[in-house]
Formats: structure tokens, sequence, C-alpha cells
């Protein structure tokens, strides 16, 4: 499960994502506001600008989006060069129009951050590298070097050296700052969101499996009396033709085939399609189906009731829900991938509690990622030599935990007693341990099983 999960999200591809007009929408509003800008300080606070210059500077950034929407279609998604060559021309154009307007003396100076914020939020960690170490190397230039400010009378509009130096520390720290701010938490969305469309899309599998297991036992059980009439109908014929030799011959293989027929449909399914066994079992057959798929692994699994669940309460029978299984069988695939030798998977319950607990004779869980168990894409680098399966990212691990919190169910992750040192074979649950606990009334099916007799007419 993990492993095949693991080129699902290539990382490398998000900033291939985002389309072309998102970001000419972003340039056109970013147009409009220098513009505005431009307009109010020129006409209403009577500031002298190059207004030649001022305009140029915004016409190119205008003449850029008018090229980008003829020359390409709407649709069309940027590549991660494509993105990065986009973010730095509008950094270099609102750098150079910080130069015209008195470079950081001008408030508008803290907007050099939004570049890097939205290559953050969007590209690779070394394009977002790239581009904010450029911004931060235009802050540092445009404390230096500017065009500086004037008002109608020729007076210099500046802040004093203390505030324009602070103002170039505080920009370029909110530079770095945000960029990795951005990075951080867009990167817990993309992961997180990743996983829980690994985890629906296992679900659904799962779904899709149960419901196939019902389609099975619907056509088992309605393929049950033809297929017998068909064997009363050929053993009879055997009889009566026992004079022709060559046909008694052709009546046993239908007879024969028959068998067969039956025989497979009994293997696919061997309940009713309304049969209350697809849709609830006992929960130690439940166990048993999410521990079946990895019995063959070269890894002993034991499944037994525990000695401390109060006596005279019958066993809960559970709804046998997708989640359930699908999550129970993960929780046991890890297990057997780190035992060294034996699984042991332990059901007790009471009479308002179901507590399943699954240990193994492995090495444990690394102590520094105990706390960290159950998040998504969560590499743990184990030795080959201590596990029995592929190296895998906790995706696994994550939708089993986020499948059966889904049932209502609280899980614990902790470690035995078990000497780190050792390497040889336990027979002892000294390993990793997974407690698995429901209120029972959760994952109790609130019907009887098997229901009232009912009637059915031929």
């Amino acid at each position: 499960m993990e492993e095949s999960n693991q080129n699902l999200f290539p990382e490398s591809n998000r900033g291939e994502w985002i389309r072309l007009r998102t970001m000419i929408f972003i340039r056109w509003v970013a147009i409009s506001g220098q513009i505005a800008a431009i307009i109010i300080a020129y006409k209403y606070f009577g500031l002298v600008l190059n207004l030649s210059l001022c305009f140029f500077a915004v016409g190119l950034s205008a003449l850029a989006n008018i090229i980008a929407s003829l020359f390409y279609p709407e649709s069309k998604r940027l590549s991660e060069l494509e993105n990065v060559v986009m973010i730095l021309f509008d950094l270099f154009q609102l750098a150079f129009l910080l130069f015209l307007t008195g470079g950081l003396n001008n408030p508008f100076s803290v907007l050099l951050i939004a570049p890097v914020v939205v290559s953050a939020t969007a590209l690779k960690t070394r394009s977002t590298v790239i581009i904010g170490s450029t911004a931060i190397l235009l802050v540092a230039l445009l404390s230096q070097y500017y065009v500086p400010l004037e008002n109608i009378l020729g007076e210099a509009l500046f802040i004093a050296d203390i505030f324009l130096f602070g103002n170039w520390i505080a920009i370029s720290t909110s530079i770095i700052f945000l960029a990795f701010y951005s990075m951080r938490v867009t990167s817990e969305l993309n992961t997180m969101s990743d996983a829980l469309f690994a985890t629906q899309t296992a679900l659904s599998r799962e779904q899709k499996l149960t419901d196939l297991g019902g389609v099975i036992a619907a056509a088992a059980h309605e393929l049950g009396t033809p297929l017998a009439t068909i064997k009363l109908t050929s053993s009879e014929l055997i009889d009566e033709l026992k004079k022709f030799p060559e046909l008694v011959d052709d009546v046993v293989l239908i007879r024969d085939q028959a068998d067969r027929c039956r025989d497979i449909l009994n293997s696919m399914g061997s309940a009713g399609k309304d049969d209350l066994h697809m849709q609830q079992a006992l929960l130690a057959e439940v166990i048993r189906e999410a521990a079946e798929p990895h019995s063959q692994r070269g890894i002993s699994i034991e499944t037994k009731i525990a000695d401390n669940h109060k006596g005279g309460i019958d066993e809960p029978h559970i709804i046998r829900r997708p989640e359930i299984i699908h999550g129970l069988r993960n929780m046991i695939q890890n297990a057997v991938d780190f035992a060294t030798s034996k699984v042991w998977v332990e059901s007790s319950w009471t009479k308002d509690s179901v507590k399943i607990t699954i240990l193994d004779d492995g090495q444990g869980y690394p102590p520094n990622l105990l706390g960290r168990l159950g998040d998504p894409f969560l590499g743990t680098k184990i030795s080959k030599e201590n596990r029995h399966g592929n190296e895998g990212m906790g995706l696994g691990l994550f939708i089993a935990k986020t499948l059966l919190e889904r049932t209502g169910a609280k899980i614990r992750f902790a470690n035995g007693n078990k000497n780190q040192i050792l390497k040889k074979s336990q027979t002892e649950p000294n390993g990793a341990i997974v407690e698995i606990y429901w209120p029972r009334k959760k994952i109790e099916s609130a019907s009887n099983l098997f229901g009232e007799n009912q009637n059915f007419s031929v």
C-alpha cells in the first residue's frame, strides 16, 4: 500500500498546476493598483514624479499581459521555469518602479514581499530560494540607490536613516520568514490533501471489493438451483443411457462441469445476496478477514481473545464497514512488515467497549517518531534486515488511522520493553503496540445476526 502511493502525488509537478490566466489576472490587479498610486501621488499629494518612466514601467507589465493573452490559450498551465520567469519579471518591474519613487522611503516597498510569498506557496524550494534571494538583493540596492521623492516646492521627502535601515531589515526579514512560513503551511496542507485523497481512494477500492463480494454471493445463490437441476437431470440420463456408451461420456462431462461451476461459485461466495453475513460478522471473523491477506508472508499471525474481558458478555457482532476492515488490514500489514517472526492480534470487549490490540516481536517504533505516528508521508529509516516489506512513507499507517477514526475509534501507539540491541527472534510481543478502542455502540450491529425465519414461495 505504502510503496504504491509513493509516486501518486509528485511534489515536483506542483509548480505546473498554475494556470497562465491566474497569473495574468493577478498582474492586472497589480497594474491597476500601481496606476492608481501614481495618479493619487501626483494629483492629490503633489509629488514630483517622472511620469513617463513610471508609466513605462507599468506599461511593460501591461504589454507582457497582452502578449501572453494573445499567444497562449487561457487554459495553459505554466511550467516551473515559466512561473519563475514571470515572478522575477514582476519583481524587477516593481523594484524599478520603487527606484523611481523613493526606494525604501516609499511605503509601498513592502510589496516586494508578495512575489516571494506567491513563489513559496506554489513553486519548489529551489525556485523560492532564487526568487527570495533576488528580492533581498533588490531591497538592499533600493536602500542605497533610488530617485528621491520631491513635492512641488522642491523639498525632498525622506525618512531618517535609522528608519530606512529598519525598513531594509524588516522587509528582508519578512521575506525570509513569510517564505518559510508559506512553504511550511502549504506543504502541510498539500500533504494532508494528498493523503486524504489516497485514503478516499483506498476506501473506495475497499467498498468496491465489498460490493463485488455481494454480487458474487448473489450469483452463487441464484445459480445454485439451476446447477443442481442440471446435475440431477444428468445423473438420471446416465442411468438411462447405459446402453449407449458413446452418449454416456458426454452426459458425464455435463455433470462434471456442473459440479465444477458449483465449486467455483462456492469458492467465490458462500451466501445469498440478502444474507446478513455480508453486512455484519462476529468480531473474531472481522479480524480474521483483515489478517488473511498477510497470513502467507512468512510471519505467524496469532489471534486470540484477551483473558481480561468480562465473562458472560456475548461477543459483539461488528458491522462489516470497509473502513474497519481496510484499517485493521493496514495496521496488521504494518506489524507484519516490522515483525521478526510473529504478530499477535488480541481482542477484548465489555458491555460498553471493544478493543483490539496488535503487537509484534520486532524492534518497535523509532522513539523519535512515536509522537508523530499517523502523520502522512512520514518516512521511517529502518534497515531492510528488520522488516519484511518495502520502504514506505507512513501513508498506509495514516490511511488506517484515518479510516478507523472515522468509525469512532481511538488509537494509541506504543512500544514494548524489548531491548533494542537484541537481534534474535522473540517469542513475546515486546515490539510495537497498537491499541484500537471503540465504544461498543459505534460499531456493533443493532440487529440480530440471522434475523427471524422468512417464508419463501416457490
